[in-house]
């Protein structure tokens, strides 16, 4: 039996996605010592392409970070956003509304900025990291064991943050019967796409259409990012590159003859639609965040912002009790984050159900609703104000 090796630090961080980066450096600006493991290799980390579109809150808060520089170079910034259907756009105007924008900015640029910034800080960030386990989080000292080069580690910390993601081991550390859960698996999927070839639009398109939803989004000048709404159960090989950009220049058509740029497409994968809350999001000194407690359909933009709001919360409420030894606001975190993840919650299954062809049999009458909702938002500015203020995301 290999002998085991013993360190300590404040917070144990598992997972390196945007969450236990974000954090790991909001600790590291309160001088609270933190160790980050990850399961994966750092160019896998740095290259998992998700998210792309920040909240303002989001942005704002990576600049107070000092991890903005890149963001403000290369990130778009957008104000509004575009509903389409019946062969026409509806622009709602999320600045002029709100007084907010959205930023265009991918999350593995994100994760590269903040793993630049932890080496910078000399924090330790662990690649590669197995057989993690969870020990003592009902107590004063829990613990992480795992192996890392060849060599089994035991990390004993004062909190545990579990930021791994919806398949980590941190929230099945927690008891049985202590979390409640809350589920809604969707009957359709996205197929995503990301192509080499400039935008065909200087904002994002939603589009509505009988053979289903499409969106045009994009990552950088030179990368378009679009979907298509398909069946859980398809497949890629099913799809030809012409027959992808065939069924989403039909479903963007537009009266006025718009035309959807083509280009090689260089990255192809189906991620099916669901919803999912796991609450309390805490359990004696084990905090979880991030897609390790909640996931969102994609089609509101929140999966990464919500994820930095949590850990927003949780590194203020860390920081006053290792100041102060006050521990309201890790007693309150769960409650505190709770309210947004449910309103987010809310947005995205009201943008997804809005927008998604419904599944065969189709109800007539429902699909009428659909269209009424849709002329709603994009005839009342009061109706427009509410989906813009959602969108850009709430202050943090």
């Amino acid at each position: 039996m290999r002998e085991m090796a013993s360190d300590r630090t404040q917070v144990g961080i598992v997972g390196a996605g945007p969450a236990g980066l974000v954090l790991a450096k909001l600790l590291h600006l309160e001088g609270i010592e933190s160790v980050v493991l990850e399961a994966r290799d750092r160019e896998y980390v740095q290259h998992r392409v998700r998210a792309g579109v920040l909240e303002q809150g989001t942005v704002d808060l990576l600049r107070e970070m000092g991890v903005g520089e890149r963001l403000d170079r290369e990130g778009i910034e957008h104000h509004g956003i575009e509903l389409r259907f019946d062969g026409r756009g509806h622009r709602i105007p999320m600045t002029d509304l709100t007084g907010r924008s959205i930023t265009i900015y991918g999350q593995q640029e994100v994760v590269k900025d903040l793993i630049e910034a932890r080496l910078a800080d000399g924090g330790e960030l662990l690649f590669e990291v197995g057989d993690v386990t969870l020990h003592g989080i009902d107590g004063d000292e829990p613990s992480i064991r795992f192996e890392h080069d060849a060599r089994d580690r035991e990390l004993r910390c004062d909190v545990i943050a579990g930021c791994d993601g919806f398949h980590g081991v941190c929230r099945d550390a927690v008891p049985p019967g202590v979390l409640t859960y809350h589920e809604r698996e969707y009957p359709y999927a996205w197929f995503g796409i990301l192509a080499e070839v400039a935008p065909s639009t200087e904002e994002l398109i939603y589009t509505y259409h009988d053979n289903g939803f499409a969106l045009h989004s994009l990552r950088s000048p030179e990368l378009s990012r679009l979907y298509l709404q398909v069946d859980p159960g398809d497949s890629v090989d099913n799809w030809t590159d012409d027959g992808i950009w065939d069924e989403l220049q039909l479903r963007m058509t537009r009266d006025d003859g718009w035309t959807l740029n083509r280009g090689p497409i260089i990255e192809k994968g189906i991620t099916p639609m669901r919803s999912f809350v796991a609450e309390p999001m805490q359990y004696g000194r084990l905090f979880l965040a991030g897609d390790a407690v909640h996931i969102v359909p994609p089609t509101g933009a929140k999966g990464l912002n919500l994820a930095v709001h949590d850990v927003h919360v949780l590194a203020g409420a860390l920081a006053k009790w290792f100041r102060t030894g006050d521990d309201g606001g890790l007693q309150g975190y769960s409650a505190t984050c709770l309210w947004r993840v449910w309103r987010v919650q809310h947005f995205s299954w009201w943008m997804t159900s809005m927008l998604h062809r419904l599944p065969e049999p189709r109800d007539p009458f429902d699909a009428q609703l659909q269209r009424a909702q849709l002329e709603y938002v994009c005839s009342s500015e009061a109706a427009a104000a509410g989906l813009a203020e959602n969108y850009v995301g709430f202050r943090h």
